[in-house]
């Protein structure tokens, strides 16, 4: 494939995605900032990466200023390196995610979930520890969306059979969301 195949593969890509489910992940996220809610970004490997990411966009990124109070407090649960490893060593890799939520979760915050294949067991987990406390849960998915995409109670859907490319779009996504929101949180 050429860098021009690839780019009008990509182009068909965000083509395919379904935009009011994209406008309805923003309204949740302002509702999170007018509310007082925690956005908790969870996910795997590339996944992790694009969590660690969009939580430092939502939190950093859609500020007007440096010096205002009133802020969108967003965590990437993959960056406590310390207590991540120390939940997988003693509970199992399955439960790194869901033992952080019952930390610090409250009823009212949201977790939004990205998985490639929709699958995996740690993002499953604490997506149904989340459904079952009172979070609300968004999963962010490829592929042909897995279990994620029919528990959590939104999804953003990237109909690919292609896990970089899903998780680039996934990326454009963040990125289109971030932006938005620095225009809408402050209208």
């Amino acid at each position: 494939m050429t860098f021009e195949e690839y780019i009008a593969y990509f182009n068909q890509s965000l083509d395919s995605l379904d935009h009011e489910e994209v406008g309805r992940f923003v309204d949740l996220l302002v509702d999170a900032y007018e509310n007082d809610r925690t956005v908790f970004v969870i996910g795997n490997g590339g996944s992790a990466a694009n969590a660690s990411h969009f939580a430092n966009d939502l939190a950093k990124g859609t500020l007007r200023s440096m010096d205002q109070t009133k802020r969108l407090r967003a965590l990437s649960l993959t960056d406590n390196v310390a207590l991540m490893t120390a939940y997988g060593n003693d509970e199992g890799y399955a439960s790194i995610f869901e033992q952080q939520l019952r930390t610090y979760a409250r009823p009212g915050d949201i977790v939004v979930a990205i998985s490639g294949s929709g699958n995996s067991p740690n993002v499953i987990g604490a997506i149904e520890w989340a459904n079952a406390n009172g979070l609300h849960t968004v999963g962010v998915t490829g592929f042909g969306g897995g279990k994620l995409k029919q528990i959590a109670a939104s999804t953003v859907h990237v109909p690919l059979n292609d896990m970089c490319t899903s998780e680039s779009v996934h990326s454009v996504i963040f990125h289109y969301v971030a932006i938005e929101l620095q225009k809408r949180l402050y209208q």
